[in-house]
């Protein structure tokens, strides 16, 4: 069974950091990981994405300001977002890709106060 966990979100006045971390079991082998972000009455937008190689790709707004990485010997991603801003207020949702499926974790919550 393929669960995928996240945690590290919750509440943070602007400026400040946060620090997700997405753990993935039940999955043999993991191609490519990411964060999404659906804000209320939004879409589901990419916020970051790592290959199992180390190939990262940053949606623009979040280029210098987060950080994406995984452990694949731990099955666990992470998302290191600093300088946040109000409008990253969202749920994050991590994805996992493996051998053409798509798996979703359940999300967290990231609130940035003004």
């Amino acid at each position: 069974q393929v669960q995928l966990v996240e945690s590290g979100g919750g509440l943070v006045q602007a400026g400040g950091s946060l620090r997700l971390s997405c753990s993935a079991s039940g999955i043999f082998s993991i191609n490519a990981w990411g964060w999404y972000r659906q804000a209320p009455g939004k879409q589901r937008d990419m916020v970051a994405s790592i290959t199992r190689g180390g190939i990262t790709n940053y949606a623009d707004s979040m280029k210098g300001r987060f950080t994406i990485s995984r452990d694949n010997a731990k099955g666990t991603m992470y998302l290191q977002m600093n300088s946040l801003k109000p409008e990253d207020t969202a749920v994050y949702y991590c994805n996992v890709m493996s051998f053409g499926h798509n798996y979703w974790g359940q999300g967290t919550q990231v609130t940035v106060s003004s």
